[in-house]
C-alpha cells in the first residue's frame, strides 16, 4: 500500500509494509478518514527525524505544546526483525518504557528517519552504547517484575536479600547484551544508506520513503523554536494511492 503525503515543501510517497499488518491498516484507515490533513510536522530535529499526525497540531497557536495527542487507543507492538531504522524509515510514536513496558505505539502518532551516515568506529562506539542502555533497560524491567519481593525484602530489613537479589538480577541482565549486537546487515546499512541505529528494536518501523527523501531532507533541516516546533508551519494532508 502506498500513501502520498503532500506538504508545503513538497510530496513524499511512503510505501506501508506488509509485515506490519495492525500499523499498516491503521495507518491507512486514519488517511482514508482525513485524520491527518492539517495537521503539522510538530516536532523536527536535524540530522535525526520529521515527527507528525498529532491531531492536536491542526490550527495550533505558537506557544501550544504539542505531542501527546492522538486517538483514545494504542497499537500493539510489531518490532520485527529486518525492519529497521535506515535513513527514510517510517516508525511510530510512543511513550517511554517507564509507562509503556510493552512497547506499544501511538495511535496516530508517527516520525520518518533522516539520522546520519555512521563510520566502522562510530558503530563500535555506539554498538557499547547500545548495550550499557540495554543492561540498564533490562535490569529496570527485572526490577519492576520483583517489585513485591523487593518490598518485602525492605519491610524486613533483609539486606542480604537484597543484596543477592540485585546481583542476580544484574547477572540476569548482563546476559542480555548479545541481544543489543549489530548485525552485518545493519552496520552495511547504516555505512551507506545512514539512519538511527539506536532505535532499532525500540519503536515499530512499518513502512519507508519511495520518494521524495529530499523532501524529508528539507523538512528536517527546518528552524525550530526550543520545543523542536519549525517556526514556520509544515502542514501536510495524506491520500492512499495505491492499494
Amino acid at each position: 500500500m502506498k500513501v502520498l503525503l503532500h506538504t508545503s515543501l513538497g510530496d513524499i510517497v511512503l510505501r506501508l509494509y506488509d509485515e506490519t499488518p495492525l500499523h499498516r491498516d491503521n495507518f491507512a484507515k486514519l488517511v482514508k478518514e482525513k485524520y491527518y490533513d492539517g495537521t503539522l510536522f510538530h516536532r523536527v530535529i536535524k540530522n535525526f527525524m520529521i515527527q507528525g499526525g498529532d491531531p492536536d497540531s491542526k490550527g495550533a497557536p505558537k506557544e501550544k505544546q504539542l505531542g501527546v495527542g492522538g486517538p483514545d487507543y494504542t497499537i500493539e507492538a510489531e518490532i520485527k526483525e529486518g525492519l529497521y531504522h535506515k535513513r527514510g524509515a517510517l516508525a511510530a510514536a510512543r511513550q517511554g518504557d517507564e509507562v509503556n513496558p510493552e512497547r506499544r505505539s501511538s495511535g496516530s502518532q508517527f516520525y520518518i528517519v533522516w539520522g546520519d551516515i555512521y563510520k566502522d568506529e562510530q558503530l563500535k562506539q555506539l554498538e557499547k552504547q547500545m548495550q550499557q542502555q540495554f543492561v540498564q533497560q533490562k535490569f529496570n524491567h527485572l526490577a519492576l517484575q520483583h517489585k513485591e519481593e523487593i518490598m518485602q525484602l525492605r519491610r524486613e530489613r533483609n539486606h542480604e536479600g537484597l543484596m543477592a537479589l540485585q546481583d542476580r538480577l544484574i547477572e540476569e541482565a548482563e546476559r542480555s547484551k548479545k541481544e543489543a549486537v549489530l548485525t552485518e546487515e545493519q552496520k552495511n546499512l547504516y555505512r551507506s544508506v545512514g539512519g538511527t541505529p539506536f532505535l532499532d528494536g525500540q519503536y515499530t518501523v512499518f513502512g519507508e520513503v519511495e520518494s521524495g527523501l529530499e523532501v524529508v531532507e528539507k523538512i528536517q533541516q527546518a528552524a525550530t523554536d526550543q520545543s523542536d516546533r519549525p517556526n514556520e508551519n509544515i502542514e501536510l494532508t495524506m491520500s492512499i494511492i495505491e492499494i
